[in-house]
Formats: C-alpha cells, structure tokens, sequence
C-alpha cells in the first residue's frame, strides 16, 4: 500500500501537529510513519542541527560505548577537552567524528559552534571480519575481529 504524500501547503497548514507527532516519543508498533526528504526539508526539520557517522571502524562496540558515556550532553568544548586527555583507543576516532559534525553544523546550517553540545551520540555493531588461527592437531580456531559504526548529532542550546 503507497504512502500518501502531502503537498507543500498541507504540510504547512499542519506543521504543528506534523512536528509534534515527530518528534514525540513512541514504541515500534505506535510509530506513526517516517516523513520523506522533501517532507523534512519543506518542514525545516534537520536545520538546527549537524551530523555525522563513521562506518566500520575497527574498535570493539562495547570500549567505543564507554568513551561515548563520557561525552554525552556535553558542551562541544567540553567534550573535545575529554576525549584529548582520555586514554582510549576509540578517544582520536571520535574527537575526528565530532569535528565532523561541527563542520557540518557550521557550514552547511549556519550554527553557532559556541553553543554547540552533543546531543545524541550512539554505537552499533558492525560486521565481524572473522580469521583463523592455526592451532594444535592439524585444526584451527576462529578470531572475531569487531568493528562498529559511530554516530553523532550535535544541536545548538536553546
């Protein structure tokens, strides 16, 4: 069954309703459906904020979850300043990432970088490159390799 798409006008007669029902939260089978790329643009959704994702970095997802903890609704200095001094492997990775998305903030959406703070920061499995290693007795036992995907979204303070 085809989704009904919304003009111009009716999405801006019920904007209101529109970016409420969005933005509220509400479990998998309530979820009311996802809007399109033209849909979002015409509501302006997406302009007050800057993103970024880094795929198949070769970091644990559980050490990379523990460096993101750290810098969760942190201001953008703040959190730059804790992943200089912390001493993690995922720490440089992440620092690129929120340089990223502060680039992508200020350039394409015109945001203050002053005001800046990290207001969604998650980790997902990726795929797992798996190896073998030679063991004893002519056979062999598998190495799981884990990589993760890392993703930020940096929004200006109200």
């Amino acid at each position: 069954m085809a989704k009904k798409v919304m003009s111009k006008q009716e999405l801006l007669d019920n904007k209101e309703e529109i970016l409420k029902r969005y933005y509220s939260v509400e479990r998998r089978s309530q979820k009311s459906p996802t809007l399109t790329k033209k849909e979002r643009k015409v509501l302006g959704i997406g302009k007050n904020e800057g993103k970024a994702i880094k795929r198949h970095v070769r970091i644990s997802p559980f050490k990379a979850k523990l460096v993101c903890d750290l810098i969760r609704n942190k201001d953008l200095r703040e959190a730059k300043a804790i992943l200089t001094y912390t001493n993690r492997g995922a720490a440089p990775v992440i620092l690129k990432l929120l340089n990223s998305a502060e680039a992508n903030a200020v350039n394409n959406n015109g945001l203050n970088a002053e005001q800046l703070y990290v207001s969604e920061i998650q980790v997902s499995p990726g795929p797992i490159m798996k190896r073998w290693k030679a063991r004893g007795k002519g056979s062999a036992s598998r190495i799981n390799k884990r990589t993760c995907h890392i993703s930020a979204v940096l929004r200006e303070r109200a």
